[in-house]
């Protein structure tokens, strides 16, 4: 296992990004991040990726008006921003020309995070992720995170910004697999926990073959759940102020996780980096928990 650094000396991210369109689900990403950023002390940017024009532009829109029209939509979102968080350093960056899914690769080569809007599924909990998002998840090593709008008015407090007042917050929830490296994975959930002083629960889902008998089940039951607390030790160490729930639970990984998250304040899952170029592939598991979580959730990239 790589080297962990014990909570007193964790260093603090250089900045947190959030990447803006003017929806008002980049505007929940924007004060969810906002919020990240103050756990953590650092600077909050906000990013506008600007796509060039293309056979769809319509000819009355010049590019002075698209980037005029990028430029307010960032000032405006920096100064709400401001003026809820007023301690808070926010500065804004607007590329030019450039696909989204690059132009944020670029902007979060600079941070430690970078935080995304995503469309809800109507009456449905969960979010659809889109190409862009989904793009942008598969083109950067960095955590990413995905936030969905509140109902209501976008940037109103919401849940996490009321337990940020309160000073409670609800669990974090991990998924990890037992025969794999994640300590990244891992790192940032602990890591998360801790800046909230919030219960980590780590779930662990898992399946027998068809055909099994009833003590076979069990006997595996027990040595995953034996091989779960004994990856987690270490961590346990590290960080003693968390206060960790291992979950050995029997079914699919990607059911388990969604339901955990319906009352998690955050959902961390890895990624596998895939070393073909422009790959887009996250796995079933992450595919499955990013469109259906009810909760925010951060996709980590491990090898």
């Amino acid at each position: 296992m790589a080297d962990i650094q014990p909570e007193e000396v964790l260093i603090m991210t250089p900045n947190v990004a959030v990447g803006l369109d003017g929806t008002p689900e980049s505007l929940a990403a924007a004060e969810w991040a906002a919020r990240e950023a103050l756990l953590r002390r650092v600077p909050l940017h906000l990013v506008h990726v600007e796509e060039g024009p293309s056979a769809l532009t319509r000819p009355a829109i010049t590019p002075e008006m698209r980037r005029t029209w990028a430029e307010e939509m960032l000032e405006k979102a920096a100064a709400d921003v401001r003026q809820r968080h007023p301690q808070l350093e926010v500065t804004t960056r607007h590329f030019a020309g450039q696909q989204p899914p690059a132009g944020l690769a670029t902007a979060v080569g600079e941070a430690d995070l970078l935080v995304l809007g995503s469309r809800g599924l109507g009456s449905v909990v969960g979010f659809l992720l889109g190409s862009v998002g989904l793009a942008t998840v598969s083109a950067t090593e960095q955590p990413v995170v995905l936030i969905r709008a509140a109902k209501g008015r976008a940037g109103a407090p919401s849940v996490s910004a009321q337990a940020e007042a309160s000073g409670e917050y609800r669990d974090v929830v991990l998924g990890v697999g037992i025969r794999q490296d994640c300590d990244a994975v891992i790192a940032f959930a602990f890591d998360a926990a801790a800046r909230r002083t919030a219960n980590l629960r780590v779930v662990h889902g898992w399946t027998m073959p068809p055909v099994c008998t009833h003590y076979a089940a069990v006997d595996a039951g027990e040595e995953i759940a034996q091989a779960l607390s004994d990856m987690l030790m270490p961590w346990r160490q590290k960080f003693p102020s968390v206060n960790v729930v291992e979950q050995a639970l029997f079914g699919g990984a990607s059911r388990q996780l969604v339901y955990e998250s319906a009352d998690a304040e955050l959902v961390v899952i890895g990624r596998h980096i895939q070393d073909a170029p422009f790959a887009a592939h996250i796995g079933p598991v992450t595919h499955a928990v990013l469109h259906h979580s009810a909760a925010p959730v951060a996709v980590i990239a491990h090898r």
